[in-house]
């Protein structure tokens, strides 16, 4: 699986959930179901690297403002709703994090920011598919801590600072 067939297959059941997030890993898995495990693991792996990509102060920061906090599993289960998004608002976010506030038409703070699920749907069908755990996928483990400078979340001021737009747009 390439790059661009990742991106379809997310887009794909992104638009055909209508954006919901759970009922996109629910049409993820059933997706991967219908191919062979190795690009189900292939899958995995393209999933991971954006995954680990996305460990970032800067994004860690628009997601505090965005959902007005986020833990360490928020920011978690938030990089795979990112994912989800599709690769141009993933990777505006992580070119310019402030820019969420543009990329993201529509926010429902009950359903969107939370991902969860999308990590594990290529673990979920791998499992169907094959009736073993998927092994190691081979590709470097994500960073210790996040890549970039630390950011004081519980300074409004700050976050103001680095995300204009989304503190305007998610605060005002």
């Amino acid at each position: 699986m390439d790059e661009t067939e990742f991106w379809e297959l997310i887009d794909t059941t992104r638009e055909a959930a209508e954006g919901d997030p759970e009922e996109q890993a629910d049409l993820l898995v059933d997706r991967l179901l219908q191919l062979d495990p190795e690009m189900v693991l292939d899958f995995a792996r393209h999933f991971e690297a954006r995954y680990s990509r996305a460990y970032h102060w800067d994004l860690w920061g628009a997601a505090w403002v965005l959902l007005d906090g986020a833990s360490d599993d928020a920011f978690d289960y938030f990089r795979c709703w990112l994912i989800g998004q599709g690769r141009e608002v993933f990777e505006g976010a992580l070119h310019a994090p402030d820019s969420l506030a543009e990329l993201l038409e529509d926010f429902d703070e009950e359903i969107d920011g939370d991902g969860e699920e999308l990590g594990y749907a290529a673990d979920e069908a791998y499992e169907q598919l094959t009736g073993t755990v998927a092994p190691d996928l081979g590709i470097a483990p994500a960073p210790a801590e996040p890549e970039g400078t630390p950011i004081d979340f519980e300074n409004a001021a700050v976050l103001a600072e680095l995300y204009p737009k989304l503190s305007t747009r998610f605060k005002g």
